[in-house]
Order: C-alpha cells, then structure tokens, then sequence
C-alpha cells in the first residue's frame, strides 16, 4: 500500500449526500482536503464519484431516489452538473484542476472506446489534473439498475493500470456479522473467498441515496483482486488513514495476476448478444483444457449478433461456462454447427478453416 503510485479512489453517494439528497458541501470537502493532499508528487489519483443522482434530488424536488427509469436519468442531469462544480470549486483551494470522465457499460466494453478512455486519463494525469470519474447516468440504463459504481470502480482501476484501489463508504471496513449489532468483528484482511465464505453480507445503507451496499463492494474488490490489484475497504471518514498505508478497514490481497483489458471487460463489463450451446466434449475442451471453441463441437445457437460480439457459451443443461468474441455472424452459424474446419474450407473456402470463438479471446466463467 504504502508503495503504490496511481491510486483509485471511489466514494459512494450516502458519503457525499444528506439523506434528503442534495451535496453536503461539507462532506465532499473534507474528502478533498484528503485527496488534493496526495495528489502529486509521487502519487496519482482517480476519483470514481457517485452522487450525480442523489446531488439531484433536492433541486428537483424529490424526497427520495425514484424507481422509474426517466427520473432517476432526470435527476442525474441536474445532479452531474452540481457535482463536478462541487468538486471544481473544492479542488481549486489547493489549485488542483479537475476533468470529468462519464462512461457507461459499452464505453468498457468496446474495445476503442475503452483504449480512448485510458488515454484521456493517462493524459490528464500527465497535465496535473485529477480525473474524477462516474457513470454516464442520464443514458446508462443496466448500469443504473445496478447501483453504486463500484464495478465500474474496479474495471477503471484495471483501465488506468492502478496499484491499489481505494472502496470508501459509510462502514469503516467489511465485519463478520451485521456492524450494528455488538459482538461482532471487522475482518481485516481477505486472503480469498474462502475468508469470507461465511460471511453474510449486507446491502444498500439506510440513507437510501445508493443502490449499492456492502454486496457490490466485496464484488468490486474481487474483481480488482483476481486482477492483481490490492483493494482497502473502509469508510470515507478513514480515507487519509487508508492513502497514508495506515491499519484500516478491510485489505483484500492479490488472488490473481493482470490480465490483458480485453478479458477483463469481457467477462465484466461486456453484455453478451446471444448464445452458443456447447456439447461435452467441447466445454471439457474449452474449459479444462483452455482450447478454443471450433464448429464441430457446437450444437445450437440463439439470438442476433454479428463478427467480434459477446456471445456466452453454454452447456447443454444452459449454464453458462464461458463468454469469447465470436468469429461468425449469427446467421452463418447453423451451416457451421458439428462440422470440422477442414470440412467447411473444401465445402466454403479457407476463411472458414478457423475457430468460432478463440482461446485468446474467451474467459472462463466456472472452473
């Protein structure tokens, strides 16, 4: 901890908001004295930011987070613009600019947009300015529903190639049992899952300004650790303890090495377009010996997709066991399925003497 250089920090809305939604000038102030502090020098920093929602409720007159679609996108429109003024005007006491970066579930998914991504932030890091990241809320639909930003934290500590990231929320670390109650514990180190195996694990807080909660958190720092980056849970309170390498919260070691960006937005950030159902022959090959999916070992295939999609790859009792690029339009599948390649180049041509989904391209979802 103490070594890292580029830190990813992401705080969540019932840190920055009232319970009645709207900013709390204070609160989003005291997490900028932390951060504008180590910002610079020897260390970068990227703000993963909720809030936009919740910043938006107050101004337009709603007690509570909506639960329709064209509200809550509503409420993000006037609320984005307030948090990053919020966050402009408190950075600016320590002459720290700040650029905003809104993504969205296929900004990481596609593989162009996501290396433009990565370049606008090692730019802006480059130039002094701290990236304050979020979710393109008023026209993100799934990523709505699902809360919190922190997958997406995960996924843009990977994007930026961060050494540590940073979980900041209103609990200060991950406890055996419910925090409120006496007897129980923080855990303060998770080795793997099996650490917490037993572990009941909470959801959204009671401010009701989230959507996220403990659950997506420990999620997060899975996905950031079996990307062999280390994760320090805690609360906002604790975030200069947290940056300065103190003894705080929960710290989630590697359980895994880097992996190359395209498969690890592929298996979590990508949405997949169809299916192809696999026979066993071909998901023992795919999945204990790691080879690529050929045609002959496919036996059905559904939905609409085309060339270099997402598409899952399924048993035949429909579990999914892995998710790749595919090779084929959807529409020239069925020609292909039980078929070897060196059938289909006599009978086709030599573009179809290749895999359907290749190995370097395809992640396993099951062991």
């Amino acid at each position: 901890m103490a070594e890292a250089r580029r830190i990813v920090v992401k705080v969540g809305s019932s840190s920055l908001t009232t319970a009645a939604g709207g900013l709390d000038a204070d609160r989003v102030d005291a997490l900028v004295d932390v951060l504008a502090k180590q910002h610079g020098g020897d260390k970068e920093i990227v703000l993963v930011s909720s809030g936009a929602i919740a910043a938006g409720l107050a101004p337009l007159g709603l007690a509570r987070r909506p639960k329709d679609l064209a509200r809550q996108q509503a409420a993000a429109s006037v609320g984005q613009g307030l948090l990053v003024a919020r966050y402009t005007a408190s950075f600016a006491r320590y002459g720290v600019r700040v650029g905003q970066i809104l993504l969205t579930s296929d900004d990481m998914a596609r593989r162009s947009h996501h290396r433009n991504a990565s370049r606008t932030v090692d730019q802006l890091l480059a130039m002094g300015a701290l990236p304050v990241v979020n979710e393109n809320d008023t026209v993100a639909t799934d990523e709505i529903r699902f809360g919190d930003n922190d997958r997406l934290a995960a996924l843009v500590a990977h994007l930026v190639h961060a050494d540590l990231l940073v979980l900041l929320s209103d609990v200060d670390g991950l406890y055996d049992g419910d925090p409120s109650k006496p007897g129980t514990s923080r855990i303060a180190e998770v080795r793997g899952p099996a650490d917490i195996a037993h572990v009941k694990i909470g959801s959204a807080g009671k401010a009701g300004v989230g959507t996220g909660g403990m659950v997506t958190k420990v999620e997060a720092a899975s996905i950031a650790a079996a990307a062999g980056i280390p994760v320090v849970l805690t609360s906002a309170s604790h975030a200069a303890d947290a940056l300065a390498a103190r003894d705080t919260g929960t710290y989630f070691h590697r359980t895994g090495r880097r992996s190359a960006d395209r498969l690890l937005w592929l298996q979590h950030a990508s949405t997949p377009q169809g299916a192809l159902t696999l026979d066993d022959g071909a998901v023992q090959a795919v999945v204990e010996r790691r080879t690529s999916l050929l045609p002959a070992g496919i036996a059905a295939v559904e939905g609409e997709f085309s060339a270099g999609d997402p598409v899952e790859l399924r048993d035949v009792r429909g579990r999914a066991v892995a998710r790749g690029l595919v090779n084929f339009d959807a529409k020239e599948i069925p020609r292909l399925i039980g078929r070897s390649t060196r059938e289909l180049a006599r009978d086709l041509g030599p573009a179809y003497e290749r895999e359907v989904v290749h190995r370097d391209d395809l992640v396993l979802l099951r062991a």
